[in-house]
């Protein structure tokens, strides 16, 4: 039996098979396991149906990737493989698990001598097999026999950086992966706001607004998100020759982890709205049958009559500000998890290994990387002076495309949570007095005043 592979890969699915062939083009030589294999013909990795032969075909410390579904698939592929390992051995959870699931993990099999690491593994299908951007997290002992490997398999910035980078201790790494996917939600939300206001609401045709993104594309929202948006609009069907995007049922599915960062930034007491108000959108396009019923007795949107090549301008501007204060949520996110967990993030190097390989790389991460570098504990990407300019001098345009979305009755709820949260961020008084004071009438919650120290409670109704 041979036993020099350098790594084995438990789930043989779509990312599984990818980073087989990725890890082996890279010399790293693989053994794999699927419970129910469905391997596509020619598939060069070495395949074995016996947990107990892929353990004994590894080098040691054995290193196995578990590229299972998330939850209970994870603890029973770990369940299955234990007899077969020994103390040093590393496990690699590759999936989109939820980070408390990780931080068990880590415990319970460190407590038998195992050393676990959960790892964020973005770029899909493409990224997998030619270079994902990965997130390692977990045993911190684990980082260094995994460094060559994961380096040699990443995606590799423009200055030719690997895009991989530990990110911290316990479920660290699994944590950063579920707030790269909130900020995804709220991109695509937002690329889909723009689309919709300047295709249903203004009458451009995806033709042109194929050639308008992929103009957009050379400058400052250079990004692969408005890369793919440019050669989706531009595909036609080949049964029927029309738009292929026009053809496709408007429910946008999800697998959890934007409703994940949703529901952690509520425990850790951070606003993110912008993902929010995405995670949200997704949770209305699911109900299309309600939404037919609902048009035709609540009517629907108006047409744009003004200045076209006017909105595209200000649409442009308004996508662009809305992504930097979705971006400045989601940091502001791994900052108050990085104090509550106590991971000691490094967002400067966060950004960095986002720029290759994952779904939301784009240059603006440069921009942000820059940033914490200038200043490692920055509250908020808006603060930033290069942020803030590029916010200020451009807000006039952020608000004429919501104002003309409202008008005419096109929903654009990221791109006016991101206004609003800018909005509210900037306001030296907010109308929570007024809130904390019904508190207090109704519950005796008490409240602090402005003038002097101290908790204060009122018997409003004498």
């Amino acid at each position: 039996m041979k036993t020099d592979y350098s790594l084995g890969i438990i789930g043989l699915g779509v990312m599984g098979r990818s980073l087989a062939l990725n890890f082996e083009r890279n010399g790293y030589p693989v053994i794999g396991y699927d419970i129910d294999p469905h391997l596509p013909a020619g598939f060069a990795i070495k395949a074995t149906n016996s947990l107990e032969e892929l353990a004994a075909s590894l080098k040691t410390p054995r290193i196995i990737l578990v590229m299972v579904p998330a939850g209970k698939p994870v603890d029973a592929a770990i369940s299955a493989l234990k007899p077969y390992l020994h103390p040093g051995d590393i496990l690699i959870d590759g999936g989109n698990s939820f980070f408390e699931d990780t931080e068990r993990r880590v415990k319970e099999l460190g407590a038998d001598g195992l050393v676990f690491v959960g790892m964020g593994v973005s770029g899909g299908e493409s990224g997998a097999l030619w270079g994902p951007s990965l997130m390692p997290g977990g045993a911190d002992s684990a980082w260094r026999s995994l460094t060559p490997m994961l380096r040699a398999i990443a995606a590799k910035a423009e200055d030719g950086q690997p895009c991989v980078a530990w990110i911290g201790s316990g479920g660290a790494g699994h944590y950063v992966k579920m707030v790269h996917n909130g900020i995804e939600y709220g991109d695509m939300q937002l690329i889909a706001e723009v689309y919709d206001l300047l295709h249903r609401g203004a009458g451009i045709s995806n033709a042109e607004l194929a050639e308008i993104f992929s103009q957009w594309n050379q400058r400052e929202l250079k990004s692969y998100l408005i890369e793919i948006t440019a050669n989706i609009l531009k595909r036609l069907d080949e049964e029927t020759g029309k738009p292929l995007v026009d053809l496709i049922l408007d429910e946008a599915a999800q697998k959890g982890t934007g409703k994940w960062a949703t529901q952690n930034s509520f425990d850790v007491g951070i606003a993110i709205p912008t993902i929010n108000a995405a995670v949200e959108s997704r949770l209305i396009s699911a109900i299309k049958p309600e939404r037919v019923e609902a048009s035709k007795v609540l009517g629907k949107a108006d047409h744009y009559k003004g200045d076209k090549a006017a909105l595209i301008a200000a649409a442009e501007k308004a996508l662009y500000v809305s992504k930097i204060t979705s971006y400045a949520q989601g940091f502001s996110l791994l900052l108050a998890a990085s104090k509550e967990y106590g991971w000691t993030l490094d967002f400067a190097v966060i950004a960095r290994i986002w720029r290759a390989g994952c779904i939301i790389r784009a240059n603006l991460l440069n921009d942000i990387s820059a940033a914490f570098e200038r200043n490692p504990v920055l509250p908020n990407l808006l603060l930033d002076e290069v942020f803030a300019e590029a916010v200020l001098t451009r807000q006039a345009a952020w608000r004429d495309v919501l104002q003309t979305a409202v008008g005419i009755g096109i929903p654009m709820p990221a791109v006016s949570a991101s206004l609003s949260y800018f909005d509210a961020y900037r306001s030296k008084h907010l109308p929570a007095n007024l809130t904390q004071a019904q508190r207090d009438y109704f519950g005796a919650h008490t409240y602090r005043r402005l003038d002097k120290e101290g908790t204060f409670h009122t018997k409003w109704e004498e």
